[in-house]
């Protein structure tokens, strides 16, 4: 499964607002059109805008364009997620004729990365396993992050359940991971956010993994709104609670959670699902898509080269650096 495609004259993308009743493919020609997509959640995931805002530039390059200004177009796209901003940082390195290449590279490396964080995930997962939103193929360049240690877990034969929070407003959990566990027939049952508190109390659950879109030094993590009430939670009910985070969404810049912008959406996110108004059409809203989850709430944070645990590294394996 996997929702990105490269073409020699366009970036296609498998538009995840339709899912899972549709499989369309939009096509794009500009970085213009790679940035509306980002932000109208045609791709979403931290890794997946990474890659497609990659070949956004690319894109912008071969259209002629402003190079430096379509890198800003992109980066304002999804300014949370912190793996866009190191991919155009790391393209910014290359030349105008190397840009495409890298791109690719940055989008085959991402598999590699996906598979090694299941692997060193699997291991902490047995029983009833708890997530939020959408962290698998359809989030990456395949496999996925926190879905991908499930994903691993459940290929090693490990006795599993996962249990897949709806994850509103937009429903990433029950549109996506359920699409994605019952492709793979990976046992899952869906329920909503506000059920979480009740499972929990029964003991059905041993553990629960999240991905992350930004990572501060001090441990704390920016994801999907309702990350931080299910931290809060699995703290109250003992249960470990993890992160996959892949060493490109640790921002060796930003000190602590506080310095993590969040992005706010549309209020019609909240009004209405899927096209239909279910609340009073000019309710006041408050939508935030990130929160952040302090670090004491973490279990550990696993990355593709281990687990990790603070004081995180002062450097890895791609040469970060304090």
């Amino acid at each position: 499964m996997h929702s990105i495609e490269w073409n020699d004259t366009h970036l296609s993308l498998l538009d995840q607002r339709k899912l899972p009743h549709q499989s369309d493919w939009i096509h794009l020609k500009t970085h213009y059109e790679v940035s509306q997509a980002i932000k109208d959640m045609v791709v979403r995931g931290a890794p997946a805008i990474a890659i497609a805002g990659s070949y956004g530039l690319a894109l912008a390059i071969k259209n002629g364009e402003d190079r430096t200004q379509a890198a800003q177009t992109l980066f304002q796209a999804r300014p949370t997620a912190v793996n866009l901003q190191w991919a155009l940082e790391r393209l910014s390195l290359v030349t105008d004729s190397e840009v495409l290449n890298e791109a690719k590279r940055i989008h085959q490396e991402d598999l590699a990365l996906n598979q090694n964080i299941g692997s060193h995930g699997a291991p902490l997962l047995n029983g009833g396993i708890l997530t939020i939103c959408n962290t698998g193929s359809l989030a990456t360049s395949g496999h996925g992050t926190a879905l991908g240690m499930i994903r691993s877990a459940h290929q090693n034969g490990q006795d599993i359940h996962v249990y897949i929070l709806e994850t509103r407003p937009y429903l990433q959990g029950a549109r996506l991971t359920a699409y994605e566990c019952m492709e793979e027939d990976i046992p899952s049952t869906l329920i909503t956010d506000g059920m979480a508190g009740a499972l929990l109390k029964t003991g059905r659950v041993q553990a629960a993994v999240a991905g992350c879109d930004r990572v501060a030094m001090n441990g704390d993590t920016a994801n999907k709104i309702g990350t931080y009430q299910l931290a809060q939670l699995c703290h109250l009910h003992q249960v470990p609670f993890y992160i996959a985070m892949p060493t490109t969404t640790l921002d060796r810049e930003c000190s602590s959670g506080t310095e993590i912008p969040i992005e706010e959406r549309p209020p019609q996110e909240v009004r209405s699902v899927q096209g239909n108004l279910i609340a009073p059409h000019n309710i006041p809203v408050w939508n935030p898509s990130f929160d952040v989850t302090p670090a004491h709430l973490i279990s550990g944070w696993v990355t593709e080269l281990g687990i990790w645990n603070l004081p995180f590294p002062s450097q890895t394996s791609t040469g970060q650096k304090d």
